[in-house]
């Protein structure tokens, strides 16, 4: 398999990936790993152990959580909600939002920086 994060400009070579099977599950962790990487926005696949997540914080720009697999809390300015695999949820600019994995979950964020 070939490293789906290229260099600055250079594109990936194609080649069919599953994406829960690049980023692994570690015990008492939360792993994360960029796909893709531009000035447009990013990719960036994570793995949370059970129990595990992001602390309340805010970003810029809008970003598109895709669960993988298992099941999470997302709060969005205060509100929760729970997504499982193959489900999606928007995380919209300048909104505060935290995630806890309800049982190990992987998702694949995307920020859109435009």
């Amino acid at each position: 398999m070939t490293d789906p994060t290229p260099s600055a400009g250079v594109a990936p070579a194609p080649e069919v990936q599953r994406l829960a099977d690049l980023v692994p599950y570690q015990a008492g962790s939360v792993v994360s790993r960029t796909v893709i990487k531009r000035p447009a926005g990013t990719v960036t696949l994570f793995a949370f152990d059970q129990g595990e997540g992001l602390s309340e914080h805010t970003a810029p720009f809008d970003a598109l959580v895709h669960v993988l697999d298992g099941e999470a809390e997302v709060r969005i300015a205060g509100v929760p909600y729970h997504v499982g695999a193959g489900e999606m949820i928007v995380l919209p600019a300048h909104q505060a939002h935290a995630l806890r994995a309800l049982a190990r979950f992987r998702m694949m964020l995307v920020m859109v920086r435009s």
